[in-house]
């Protein structure tokens, strides 16, 4: 078994890892907080979303915040939108992709985003084709991949279904969602061989939450598959509002860590890593939820 030599990592923590803060965070932290990303070597950052700010009301400086950024040629800048009218207000912001998310489960399309999986997936069809007509691309999230807090475990077979679907109407890229980070190595397995029937290794990543401690065992196991894509959210930032007691994303600081001791290279700098995570972790008031990055601190003052 041989895996990956290099792993591509999407930072997440500007987007879903703030979305859900209770108290504001100012743009100007966000725009730093993706300075320091870039400037630790992240080359994919998820840095906003174009939502009604009724629902997300963290998210509500979106323009603003993509004016605010410094933006690098070798960094891609993806953004949500969840539907054509978030799209047509984030095109004039230039972002290099767009995300669109669909679930894997019935109960949870309906309680976040208040339609069936077909209606989802009607809904994303004109957006993924005024994305491409843009020359942008389109990645797709396949929540609730592993388990739903409405509707217990996920089979594969749900998995396939919606993957094909998300092909089907022209998404791009597939990224295979743990919300509420119930999964386990083979689980994982199992969702990532049914994606895999419609979308190539090297359009398919992994996205998971760290609820029951499991999501570094999950990443690994995608390795094992060849999955050389992952999400994460530097200094383990987010959760989900509609998936009670899902923690954060795993932390980029730990998926660097574990990896660089496997020797597959990501080109993360880990150190400034960690000055990201406890900027951001300062700027909220709390410490960073990263292993990694508490022992490097400690180290540090120590």
């Amino acid at each position: 078994m041989t895996l990956p030599t290099r792993v591509s990592l999407v930072d997440v923590g500007p987007r879903d890892g703030l979305q859900n803060e209770k108290e504001p965070v100012s743009t100007a932290h966000k725009a730093q907080l993706v300075a320091m990303l870039q400037a630790a070597g992240l080359k994919e950052i998820e840095v906003t979303s174009f939502v009604s700010p009724k629902w997300v009301p963290q998210m509500a400086d979106n323009v603003a915040v993509m004016a605010a950024i410094e933006r690098r040629a070798d960094v891609r800048y993806s953004v949500l939108t969840p539907n054509l009218k978030g799209l047509e207000a984030a095109l004039p912001t230039r972002p290099d992709e767009i995300v669109v998310f669909a679930a894997a489960s019935e109960a949870f399309s309906q309680k976040n985003i208040n339609c069936s999986i077909a209606e989802s997936i009607e809904r994303f069809a004109p957006v993924v084709q005024a994305a491409h007509a843009a020359g942008i691309k389109v990645r797709g999230a396949l929540s609730c991949a592993l388990g739903c807090p409405y509707e217990g475990e996920i089979s594969p077979d749900k998995v396939e279904r919606v993957a094909g679907l998300m092909r089907a109407i022209g998404v791009d890229h597939l990224g295979v969602a743990d919300t509420i980070g119930v999964g386990t190595p083979r689980k994982v397995q199992a969702a990532l061989e049914r994606a895999l029937k419609h979308f190539p290794l090297q359009e398919l990543s992994g996205h998971f939450h760290d609820t029951y401690g499991q999501a570094l065992a999950n990443i690994y196991a995608s390795l094992e598959l060849g999955v050389h894509t992952f999400d994460a959210s530097v200094a383990g930032l987010g959760g989900c509002p509609y998936a009670k007691g899902a923690t954060g994303n795993v932390a980029t600081e730990d998926v660097v860590f574990m990896l660089n001791g496997l020797g597959i290279e990501t080109g993360v700098d880990l150190d400034k890593l960690v000055d990201a995570g406890a900027f951001i972790s300062g700027v909220l008031g709390r410490p960073p939820v990263s292993r990694v990055a508490r022992a490097v601190l400690a180290k540090r003052v120590g």
